[in-house]
C-alpha cells in the first residue's frame, strides 16, 4: 500500500512539525488524512471541521504552504510526491495544534461596520430592490463569503499590519454599502478609511486568488476606495 509522509504542526505557537504515515487512498482529502491521524494514530491532535462538504470553512487549514479548505482540497492535487505538509492558518494565533482562535477576525468585522443598520421598523412594506440593479449586482459579488478565514490568511496586508481590517471585513463592509435598505453608509465609509482600512490593501490579489467561493475582495476594497474618495471630496467624511 502506497503511503503517505505527512508532516503536521503540533503544539501551540511555539510548537514543532511532527511527521506521521498515512495510507494513501483513491480521492482522499486533506480532511481525511487529518482525520485519520486523530482517529487511528495520535487523539490528541486537534483540529477544527464541521460540515464536510465545502459549506461551513471551519477546516481550513495552510496546506503546503497554501490556504485551503481542507474538505475540498485532494490530496492528488497538493501532495508533492508523497509528502504533504499541514499547518494551522497564519495571521492567526494558534491554540493548539491546526486549530486557531478567530476573535481578532471576526472583530474586526465589527470594526467595519459589519452589520446590517434597517431604516425600515415591521410596521413599513417590504423593500423591493431590482436585482438587476448596478447597487444589487455590486453587493451580490461578495455576499456568498462564509467568513472560512482563507483570504485573511492569505494576505500579506494582514502580516505586515496586525491592525489592518483584512479583506473579509472590508468585503463585507462593501456589501452593505451597495444594499440600499441600510442607513449606516456614512459610518461604515468612515470606519474603513483609517490607515488600517481599505487603503492599506497592496492589491497583492491573494485574498481574490485563493477565496474557495470565487469572491474577489480585492475588487470590493477597490470599490471602497472609490467610494472613500467621493464621501471626502463631498465633506461627508
Amino acid at each position: 500500500m502506497d503511503m503517505l509522509q505527512v508532516s503536521v504542526w503540533r503544539g501551540s505557537a511555539g510548537g514543532e512539525y511532527r511527521s506521521y504515515q498515512v495510507p494513501r487512498q483513491e480521492s482522499q482529502s486533506v480532511l481525511d488524512v487529518v482525520t485519520y491521524i486523530q482517529r487511528s494514530i495520535d487523539p490528541t491532535l486537534s483540529y477544527r471541521f464541521a460540515c464536510r462538504v465545502g459549506m461551513c470553512g471551519a477546516c481550513a487549514m495552510t496546506v503546503n504552504g497554501v490556504a485551503r479548505w481542507t474538505c475540498r482540497t485532494h490530496v492528488a492535487k497538493v501532495a508533492r510526491g508523497d509528502a504533504l505538509q499541514i499547518a494551522p492558518l497564519v495571521n492567526f494565533p494558534v491554540v493548539k495544534d491546526l486549530v486557531t482562535d478567530m476573535r481578532e477576525f471576526f472583530d474586526k468585522w465589527a470594526r467595519a461596520r459589519g452589520q446590517f443598520v434597517s431604516g425600515a421598523t415591521r410596521k413599513d412594506a417590504f423593500a423591493r430592490v431590482a436585482a438587476d440593479s448596478p447597487a444589487r449586482v455590486a453587493a451580490n459579488a461578495g455576499i456568498e463569503c462564509i467568513g472560512c478565514g482563507v483570504c485573511y490568511a492569505s494576505c500579506d496586508a494582514v502580516s505586515w499590519n496586525p491592525d489592518y481590517l483584512g479583506p473579509a471585513a472590508l468585503n463585507r463592509a462593501w456589501t452593505l454599502v451597495n444594499d440600499v435598505r441600510d442607513v449606516a453608509g456614512r459610518e461604515r465609509l468612515a470606519a474603513v478609511a483609517g490607515d488600517a482600512g481599505c487603503h492599506a490593501c497592496h492589491t497583492h490579489l491573494s485574498c481574490s486568488e485563493r477565496c474557495p467561493k470565487a469572491i474577489a475582495p480585492t475588487a470590493s476594497i477597490a470599490g471602497l476606495k472609490r467610494a472613500v474618495a467621493i464621501a471626502a471630496l463631498k465633506g461627508e467624511l
